[in-house]
């Protein structure tokens, strides 16, 4: 049985390693952070035998530069150099357990460097620049594997659940010019996209899938959802200096996001595989849980996403550039409010990025030490 799970845990986890972290990961302005699920960072990370232990690191980049109301581009505010520009790095360093061959739990802690360049920020006479850095809000929960992966290695689905602690910055401040009396410079919170954290303790659902095609070929899925139940977490916008319309959005809320993804992964070699899927990624207009009060970028984007991944002995190694295809920014609750009141139509804009990249590295500490040598991975699943 031990040599059974040793091949099974080792084929499968080749097959789908490039099944990369199920994340929101802020394909603009519109994601107010990156975000992760809470447990574990994939399928490979998470198909662990009892007492195995995984670490690893995921990084992740974007710039986000074009503008768009709905699902219309505003081709112009990069033709006039009006667009705000953001450049965000993060690094998600994770621990994942096999508490059991069917269940496992996970903590993640994220480390974010963001820059923002804007126009509108700074009085709108010059281009300036505001930073944020430091640690995110830190996650962790548990999964649990429906079937029992030994018996069943041809397809299974795990539900997990989750917490986010508020944990990072949510009040991270810079220098913004000509916005102070007699246009001096002004100290105050940078824009809700680059703030390291979101003030709100968080719960996570999520659901992750795999399921043999055909010889060396699997569809994989999965997704979350990330229930903000505060409604605002009294950081001031600055936005009501804008316009008076604005004057509901002066108070940063702490909206719910989501993610789901699903594609299929080919094996290419005993140690490479590829794959290519489709994924959705999320700021809803309205929380589930909790009211709608307070500022945020509503905004969701869909993107194709090709992948490759290297695995020898217990390291993985997965690279993916999620291609926006479609990305619309819905209108907000301020935006309603506006259009009705006023009688005139009224829809925000937000800054989306073009890709995303999306690099992990990973290793397994088996409790097993087979695991580490056993050659019988070379014929699993052909």
């Amino acid at each position: 049985m031990k040599t059974k799970r040793i091949h099974f845990i080792l084929g499968i986890s080749m097959l789908v390693l490039t099944c990369n972290p199920t994340t929101l990961n802020a394909q603009g302005c519109v994601a107010i952070r990156h975000f992760s699920s809470c447990v574990g960072n994939s399928l490979e990370n998470n198909l662990l035998g009892k007492g195995d232990l995984q670490v690893g690191m995921n990084y992740r980049y974007f710039k986000s530069f074009r503008h768009f109301r709905g699902t219309e581009e505003e081709p112009d505010r990069v033709a006039n150099n009006s667009e705000v520009i953001n450049h965000s790095h993060a690094w998600d360093f994770f621990l994942t357990y096999g508490i059991s061959d069917r269940f496992y739990t996970s903590i993640t802690i994220p480390t974010v460097i963001n820059a923002r360049s804007s126009l509108y920020e700074h009085g709108r006479e010059e281009r300036n620049s505001t930073y944020s850095r430091g640690l995110a809000d830190i996650r962790a929960g548990i999964g649990y594997w429906l079937l029992d992966p030994i018996e069943n290695p041809e397809g299974n689905i795990a539900l997990g659940l989750g917490i986010k602690l508020p944990t990072g910055n949510y009040n991270a401040t810079d220098i913004f010019y000509n916005v102070g009396p007699e246009g001096s410079p002004e100290v105050r919170p940078v824009d809700q996209s680059i703030q390291p954290g979101d003030g709100g303790f968080g719960l996570t659902l999520d659901f992750q899938f795999y399921q043999k095609v055909a010889t060396g070929l699997f569809a994989y899925g999965g997704g979350f959802y990330l229930l903000n139940p505060r409604e605002t977490n009294g950081i001031r916008t600055f936005r009501e200096t804008l316009s008076p319309i604005l004057e509901n959005e002066a108070i940063m809320a702490v909206p719910d996001q989501y993610s789901v993804r699903t594609g299929l992964s080919y094996s290419l070699s005993n140690v490479i595989s590829a794959s290519l899927g489709a994924r959705f990624d999320a700021v809803p207009v309205k929380d589930l849980i909790g009211g709608n009060e307070g500022f945020r970028r509503p905004g969701n984007v869909l993107s194709i996403e090709p992948g490759l991944a290297y695995f020898h002995n217990n390291l993985t190694l997965n690279l993916n550039v999620p291609i926006a295809v479609r990305r619309d920014r819905p209108q907000s609750i301020t935006d309603r409010q506006t259009e009705i009141s006023t009688g005139t139509p009224r829809n925000g804009d937000a800054a989306f990025a073009d890709y995303l990249i999306n690099f992990g590295i990973s290793y397994r500490f088996p409790k097993n030490k087979a695991l580490e040598i056993d050659p019988a991975i070379k014929d699993t699943f052909k």
